[in-house]
């Protein structure tokens, strides 16, 4: 999954899966922004056939490559 995740990343930012690494600020480092994150996630809903509710994301806390793939994650594990 993790490996999924990273991909998709890579693909919405159009960057080398190989430049991006756990410890990673999603908006710092990588330079996402609102709209890539929300088709990030879309994406992610249909790939891993999960249903994400934005209003349990807490943007605040899961900013890092590692804390966006454990939450990712800890859904599809019903967490």
């Amino acid at each position: 999954m993790y490996e999924k995740i990273i991909n998709k990343i890579a693909e919405i930012m159009e960057i080398s899966q190989d430049t991006i690494k756990e410890r990673d600020n999603l908006f710092d480092d990588i330079g996402m922004d609102s709209l890539q994150m929300v088709g990030l996630i879309l994406d992610l809903e249909e790939e891993f056939n999960l249903e994400i509710d934005f209003e349990e994301i807490d943007f605040e806390e899961i900013i890092t490559v590692k804390s966006f793939c454990e939450f990712i994650g800890n859904l599809e594990n019903g967490k």
